[in-house]
C-alpha cells in the first residue's frame, strides 16, 4: 500500500483508500485532537474580544458543528461543493482581528452580516473563475503561501507550549515540560517506529501528554487539569439559527471580502500542501469544489453563529508527517467534530487538556507545514535569480510583520490591519512580484499557450496537466 511518489512522501494510504474502520476511527480522532484547541480558541478570543464572555460556549459548539460539516463536505462533496481531498476545515484565525474590531464597533451582527454576503460571493467567484486565474497562482505563489502559514504557526504555537498567553504561569517549567513531552514522542514514535504505531503518533502523544497532565495536577495541586465545565455543561444543545441578528455595514463587508480572498489563498496553499504529499498540484476541479466548500459553509454557518470556515494548516502538517491522505479518514474527523458540536459536554470535556499539551503537538505540524511548502517550491519551481528574490522578498515581509506589528503604527487603523497579517503580505507580495517581474512562471510574460484551448497557461505546469 505504501508509494513513493516523484517528488512526493512514501505513501501509506492514498485519497481513495479505506483503511481499517478501527484504524480510521483513530486517525480520525488525531486530525480532531490537533485542531480542537485551535480551532475553539478562535471563538474564545472573540467572545472575550466583544464582551460575549456568556456566549461563548455556543460560539465553540457551532465552530465545531460547521468545521464538522464542511469537513464531511470537503471529504465526500456535495454536487460541485467539495474538493474530495483530506482536507479538515475549522474557524481560521485570519478573521479574528476584524471580528473584533468590527464586533466591538457595530455589533455582532454586523460581523455575521457580512460574513453572510461575503463569504459565497467572494470564494464562490474565485472557485467558478479559477481555471482563468490559475496562472496567478504557479507552485512558487501557492508555496510561499503555505510557507507563511506554518511559520506564522510556530509563534502560536509556542504560545501554546508555554502554558496560553494570559496564564498566570506562561513559561513556567511544568508546562515547558508537557510541550516536549508531547513533542518528543511524536518525533520518536514517527521516526523510529512502523505500522499503526507511527501512523497515530500524534494522537498517542496528546494522550501521554494528557495523561501527565492528570498525574501533575493530582501530585502537585497544580490545576492543570479541571473538570468542573465539563458538570455544568449540557448534553445537548441545538443551533440557534439568527441567533445574534444581521445587519449589513459597508465597512464590515469590505473587510470581510479582502479576509475572504486571503482565505481562498490560504486554502489554495493548504490544498497545495496536501498534494505536495504525492507530488503535485491540485488540479482546477479540486480548487474549484475546495473554495466553494470554504465560501458556502462559512456562509451557512454565519446564520447560526459560526465564524469563516476555511482549511486547517496544522492537519495539512498531519497528512505529511503520517503518509496518511485518505479522505475517507478525515470524513470520520468530520462526524466527530459535527458530534462534539452539538454535544457541549463533550466538547467541554475535550477542552479540559491543557494548552501545553497541544503545543507541543501544533508546534511539530507547523514545522511539517512550512516544510511542504517548501518542498512544494523545490519540487516544482527552478530557484534562479528571479524566483530566489521573490521567495526572499516575500517571506521577508511576512515574518517583518508578524515579528514586528509595531513597525506599521503610524498607518490608519485599517491599513494597519491590512498589512499587519503575515499571510496578506507574503501572499500578495508574491503574486505581484511573479506576475509583473518577466519570467517563465508570470502569467503576462514568456507564457505558453495551452495546445487546443487557446488560453495562457504558466511554463511552470502541474505535472498533472495533459
Amino acid at each position: 500500500m505504501s508509494n513513493e511518489t516523484d517528488g512526493g512522501i512514501q505513501i501509506e494510504y492514498g485519497v481513495d483508500d479505506k483503511p481499517p474502520l478501527p484504524k480510521s476511527i483513530l486517525l480520525g480522532l488525531q486530525h480532531v485532537a490537533v485542531m480542537i484547541v485551535p480551532a475553539t480558541a478562535v471563538a474564545y478570543v472573540v467572545a472575550n474580544g466583544v464582551g460575549l464572555e456568556a456566549d461563548a460556549a455556543y460560539l465553540v459548539q457551532m465552530v465545531l458543528l460547521f468545521s464538522g460539516l464542511a469537513t464531511m463536505v470537503q471529504a465526500y462533496t456535495v454536487g460541485p461543493v467539495g474538493a474530495r481531498l483530506p482536507i479538515v476545515m475549522g474557524s481560521s484565525f485570519t478573521f479574528v482581528g476584524a471580528t473584533i474590531d468590527i464586533g466591538a464597533s457595530f455589533g455582532m451582527a454586523a460581523v455575521f452580516g457580512a460574513i453572510l454576503v461575503t463569504g459565497f460571493v467572494v470564494e464562490g467567484l474565485i472557485g467558478w473563475q479559477f481555471k482563468r486565474i490559475k496562472p496567478f497562482f504557479p507552485p512558487l505563489v501557492t508555496g510561499l503561501v503555505v510557507v507563511i502559514i506554518g511559520l506564522y504557526l510556530i509563534p502560536v504555537a509556542m504560545d501554546y507550549a508555554a502554558g496560553g498567553v494570559g496564564a498566570s504561569d506562561f513559561g513556567a517549567l511544568h508546562h515547558i515540560g508537557l510541550a516536549a513531552l508531547v513533542l518528543a514522542i511524536a518525533v520518536g514514535l514517527n521516526m523510529f517506529t512502523r505500522g499503526v504505531t507511527r501512523l497515530l503518533s500524534v494522537l498517542v502523544a496528546i494522550v501521554v501528554g494528557y495523561a501527565a497532565a492528570i498525574a501533575l495536577t493530582v501530585a502537585t495541586g497544580l490545576e492543570l487539569v479541571t473538570f468542573s465545565a465539563v458538570g455544568e455543561a449540557a448534553w445537548i444543545e441545538l443551533p440557534s439559527p439568527t441567533r445574534f441578528g444581521f445587519e449589513f455595514e459597508p465597512i464590515a463587508i469590505a473587510t470581510f471580502a479582502v479576509l475572504f480572498l486571503v482565505s481562498s489563498m490560504e486554502t489554495v496553499g493548504d490544498m497545495s500542501g496536501v498534494t505536495a504529499a504525492e507530488g503535485r498540484n491540485p488540479t482546477d476541479e479540486e480548487f474549484r469544489g475546495g473554495l466553494f466548500n470554504d465560501g458556502l459553509l462559512s456562509s451557512i454557518g454565519s446564520i447560526f453563529g459560526a465564524f469563516p470556515i476555511t482549511s486547517f494548516s496544522q492537519n495539512v502538517g498531519i497528512v505529511n508527517f503520517t503518509g496518511v491522505m485518505s479522505r475517507h479518514v478525515v470524513g470520520i474527523g468530520g462526524v466527530f467534530l459535527a458530534v462534539l458540536g452539538l454535544s457541549p459536554k463533550v466538547g467541554a470535556a475535550v477542552t479540559t487538556i491543557p494548552s501545553a499539551v497541544f503545543g507541543g503537538a501544533v508546534l511539530l505540524m507547523a514545522g511539517m507545514v512550512a516544510a511542504s511548502g517548501f518542498r512544494l517550491i523545490v519540487t516544482h519551481v527552478d530557484l534562479d535569480r528571479r524566483n530566489t528574490v521573490i521567495v526572499a522578498t516575500s517571506i521577508g515581509l511576512g515574518l517583518g510583520v508578524a515579528t514586528t506589528p509595531d513597525a506599521l503604527a503610524g498607518l490608519p487603523s485599517r491599513a494597519e490591519l491590512f498589512f499587519g497579517q503575515p499571510v496578506i503580505v507574503t501572499a500578495l507580495s508574491g503574486l505581484a512580484l511573479n506576475t509583473f517581474v518577466p519570467g517563465p512562471s508570470s502569467p503576462l510574460f514568456d507564457a505558453v499557450p495551452e495546445a487546443g484551448v487557446g488560453e495562457t497557461e504558466s511554463a511552470t505546469v502541474d505535472p498533472t496537466d495533459d
